[in-house]
């Protein structure tokens, strides 16, 4: 065999694993640029349900504050039915003891 021979054969074997290397390396990148999309798509949805957490936290709060002051304006609105009550009660009291007279 010649050396030109050895050397055809040589390059008919190197050149297919070479091309099969760069297309590799195409769709390496390919799949690359894909995951970092999907990794960029997902770290957005992460910042919107963080972002979507804290305003329902938010409302949460200014909820239990609301329940809080309509708690108290139920117990104020008792005191003063009570209170009330206890006015009639004197008043018919007041009332009965004059017409005894």
């Amino acid at each position: 065999m010649s050396k030109f021979t050895t050397a055809l054969k040589v390059t008919a074997l190197i050149l297919p694993l070479g091309l099969a290397g760069c297309a590799t390396t195409s769709d390496l990148g390919k799949v690359a640029a894909k995951a970092d999309a999907a990794q960029s798509t997902a770290n957005e949805a992460l910042a919107k349900a963080n972002s979507a957490q804290s305003t329902a936290t938010d409302a949460l709060s200014k909820a239990n504050a609301a329940q809080s002051t309509a708690d108290q304006a139920m117990s104020t609105a008792n005191a003063a039915n009570q209170k009330a009550d206890e006015a009639n009660v004197k008043v018919e009291r007041m009332f009965k003891k004059a017409m005894m007279k």
